[in-house]
């Protein structure tokens, strides 16, 4: 009996991977998202401050108002445009400068006679990361500038201590080589999910899913060879994007196993897809599915220390995410690829991430059989 039941999955699953093939808009979500979307989340989305535009407002016309001016350059910010001060409201309001610097009249005579004149720092603040970015880089380059103006040397000369960074894992600090491995994170989520959901809603709206039942078939059965199926599919597309997209292409270094990391994903994949099988059975039509495929991805992806670390997170959000097998998952993956962790540190997260899969599992698993006895009646 177990080994016709493993035939009839696997035969079955043969079966989903002649229907994905022939989904050409399915086909090509994989494609895309393993190829196109992890290049365009490396290059075309960056929270770095670069060619910022930057204008001033000099009303002193001294060597340190202009000196100032200099220090602003590329590559993180434009060169500064010199505009009148009636002009500031108006160019903020056109999105013109991100920043306009308004430098008072006498600023370099008060500095030398020991006075503390103010200059004014406009900021748009709607580019958030590059406002408190760029607002911090110009206080710094502001205080350099004028304490060597004044004193002859940098102001950090004179400091007890001096702090010596060290980066580590991206010693240049380089947001391309962590946009590109954690949208092939992300889009392991998002595939299995809709693979797998849109396949059981597949059956459902074709009336295959009848076909099914008259044969010596378990509900154990057909779900176990759609998720093998579908998520031999994701398991592929993953492996081509980080040797080939992220190695090759965008030439990011991968610190740990690759090898390690699949094989924690074939654990994530039975998680991920019982998620989506769950759905599919909430789910009456394709539409419906949609929806539901949007309010479980983006939190999934949002929440579960992907984009933003869980520690700043409120507490009631870590407790809740900690239900589900994506956050084991984002934290083993980036300690895999990111920081070359290997199974001794990486156990616990994969410990808890097979526990909350199981359950996922087990859930989906009811609820298929519920949907199949309510096909049958």
């Amino acid at each position: 009996m177990g080994g016709l039941s493993l035939s009839n999955i696997f035969r079955l699953g043969l079966k989903e991977l002649r229907s994905l093939a022939a989904d050409k808009v399915l086909l090509g979500l994989i494609v895309w998202a393993f190829s196109g979307a992890i290049y365009e989340a490396a290059t075309g989305v960056s929270q770095q401050l670069n060619n910022a535009p930057v204008a001033i407002v000099d009303e002193d016309n001294s060597p340190l108002s202009a000196r100032l001016a200099d220090a602003l350059y590329p590559p993180y910010f434009r060169r500064p445009e010199l505009i009148d001060l009636k002009q500031v409201d108006d160019a903020m309001n056109r999105n013109l400068y991100s920043f306009v610097l308004v430098i008072p009249s006498h600023f370099q005579r008060d500095m030398r006679a020991g006075r503390h004149p103010e200059i004014q720092l406009n900021i748009d603040a709607t580019v958030i990361s590059q406002a408190f970015i760029g607002a911090g880089y110009i206080n710094n380059i502001a205080s350099g500038e004028v304490g060597e103006f004044l004193t002859g040397r940098r102001a950090d000369e004179d400091t007890p201590i001096r702090l010596t960074p060290r980066a580590r894992f991206n010693p240049n600090l380089t947001g391309l080589w962590f946009g590109g491995v954690m949208e092939a994170i992300n889009n392991v989520t998002m595939l299995t999910i809709i693979l797998v959901g849109a396949a059981f809603i597949r059956e459902r709206e074709h009336g295959t899913i009848e076909h099914l039942l008259v044969m010596p078939l378990r509900p154990f059965d057909i779900m176990m060879a759609k998720i093998w199926a579908n998520g031999l599919a994701v398991l592929l597309g993953v492996a081509f994007a980080l040797w080939v997209m992220v190695r090759q292409v965008l030439q990011v270094p991968i610190m740990g196993s690759v090898v390690l990391f699949l094989g924690a994903t074939v654990f994530y994949l039975f998680s991920a897809a019982s998620i989506g099988i769950f759905l599919g059975t909430l789910a009456r039509s394709m539409p419906q599915f949609g929806l539901l495929t949007i309010i479980t991805i983006v939190p999934l992806q949002l929440l579960s220390g992907g984009v933003t670390p869980q520690e700043s997170m409120p507490a009631a959000i870590q407790t809740i995410m900690a239900a589900t097998p994506t956050t084991y998952f984002v934290r083993l993956a980036q300690g895999i690829l990111y920081r070359g962790a290997g199974l001794d540190v990486i156990w616990r997260d994969l410990l808890g991430m097979t526990v909350v899969g199981t359950c996922f599992f087990t859930i989906a698993l009811l609820r298929f059989r519920k949907a199949v006895a309510q096909t049958q009646a």
